[in-house]
């Protein structure tokens, strides 16, 4: 079994990406964007630097197929329970609320 190595130059590239992805974080969350804007900025960076974290730092980019398919797999079982849970939540006012009966 043989080790990747990676180049120090790779690291602190990844490192300034994350850098910079956490000064927009900070600058964007000082505004108030229309609508569902700030969530959707604030997870897409989120994603995209916990993406470099990943690839790189945890060193699934240069590992096995069998690491990446189980990264793979946890990432879709991730995305199933988001699902449920959010359909879940958006159909909660769909049934009509049940009286309370009183005494």
């Amino acid at each position: 079994m043989s080790e990747h190595i990676v180049p120090k130059k790779t690291y602190y590239a990844v490192f300034g990406a994350l850098m910079a992805l956490t000064a927009l974080t900070v600058f964007v969350a000082r505004f108030d964007l229309p609508g569902l804007l700030n969530i959707t900025v604030a997870l897409t960076v989120a994603v995209i630097k916990a993406t470099l974290v990943v690839l790189y730092f945890m060193h699934v980019r240069y590992s096995s197929r069998l690491t990446q398919v189980i990264v793979a797999a946890g990432l879709f079982w991730l995305v199933i329970m988001l699902v449920l849970t959010a359909s879940d939540y958006v159909t909660r006012n769909l049934l009509a609320p049940v009286a309370r009966i009183s005494m």
